[in-house]
């Protein structure tokens, strides 16, 4: 098996705004694996800066130690590669792609593009006229489930947008999710997740930043809006503090991102677990181009099966002006396989 690594630049159509900053552009690494037969397989490594566990000054000199073992030994090196995801899901990533047609995520009714997966409409932090015409656009185009980003502008002036969208659509026509990304301190969550909770919302993502266990705990415990976990899982890697964390903080949903949550074998280990404990869960991109989104895609199909009822975030391939072409597109609300 041979391996290669390039890497390329995508720049977003508009400044993709979180209460951690502002998105411009994107750097990923592709690796391809190439076998005797000729057969190739590519695999995106897409680290967030400041988000990721693995986003390192030396992503890329890592990157290349580790490819060099899985062409020498034909394998990829799991245990070690369990600190950094974005590498381990761009190689398992490779690794389908090159059993095309005799792997399990060909083998699903989204693969053969029979069905499709419901996703969100995903609305980038912005002010609030900004906001409100994104709003319009996605619910123009048929989403029934909507999600916020918040935590940028005056929490009044987003409580006045969700209150605008539900004075026009009960919780029955559009589901609504927002997202803080930790934006909220502690003393002050609870105030606010109240507050949200008056218009129906289906949950709210990291309502505090990560690594506050005894904080969030008592959030899920006390919250009248469940809450949903995303950030929280970034670094915790051995199932032993996976368990840990799902008992101690007991959140309604955890949220997987392949790319950050341990690539695709990590984020099945999350979701098992999680359904031990009744915890819901769903996925969502970590803003890869279309290589990644289309794994991440034909991934949720496998571990959720059939008839997949709850939307995923999965609608970023649109997010670039430079991304690369693949056979996913969007039909109202539904991401699919183009056959």
């Amino acid at each position: 098996m041979k391996v290669n690594i390039t890497d390329r630049l995508f720049h977003f159509r508009f400044a993709a705004g979180t209460s951690r900053g502002v998105y411009t552009t994107r750097r990923s690494w592709f690796v391809t694996l190439t076998d005797s037969q000729g057969r190739c397989g590519v695999g995106e490594c897409a680290p967030l800066p400041d988000l990721s566990c693995d986003a390192l000054p030396d992503y890329e000199d890592i990157l290349r130690r580790i490819a060099l073992q899985t062409e020498q030994t034909g394998e990829i090196p799991y245990s070690q590669l369990l600190p950094y995801p974005s590498m381990l899901f761009g190689l398992e990533t490779a690794l389908w792609q090159l059993e095309k047609g005799r792997h399990p995520l060909d083998s699903t009714p989204f693969a053969r593009g029979e069905e499709g997966i419901p996703i969100n409409g995903l609305i980038w932090m912005g002010s609030f006229d900004e906001m409100s015409r994104r709003l319009e656009e996605k619910l123009a185009l048929g989403f029934r489930c909507i999600k916020l980003k918040i935590g940028a502008i005056d929490f009044d002036d987003e409580l006045a947008l969700i209150r605008r969208i539900r004075q026009r659509y009960g919780r029955e026509t559009v589901e609504l999710r927002v997202d803080a990304n930790g934006a909220f301190s502690p003393e002050e969550a609870l105030v606010c997740l109240e507050q949200l909770a008056k218009y129906d919302l289906h949950s709210i993502e990291q309502p505090i930043r990560q690594k506050q266990w005894t904080e969030m705990a008592r959030l899920c415990r006390e919250t009248p809006l469940p809450i949903a976990l995303d950030e929280e899982l970034i670094g915790v890697n051995l199932p032993m503090m996976k368990e840990e964390l799902l008992d101690t903080i007991r959140p309604q949903y955890i949220i997987l991102k392949p790319s950050l949550h341990g690539g695709m074998s990590g984020a099945e280990e999350w979701i098992n677990l999680a359904r031990q404990r009744g915890i819901g869960s769903w996925v969502t991109s970590a803003l890869e181009s279309n290589v990644g989104l289309n794994a991440i895609a034909h991934f949720t199909a496998l571990i959720y099966g059939q008839h997949i009822t709850m939307p995923q975030g999965l609608g970023t391939g649109q997010i670039y002006s430079d991304n690369i072409p693949m056979p996913l597109e969007i039909r109202g609300d539904q991401l699919w396989i183009k056959t």
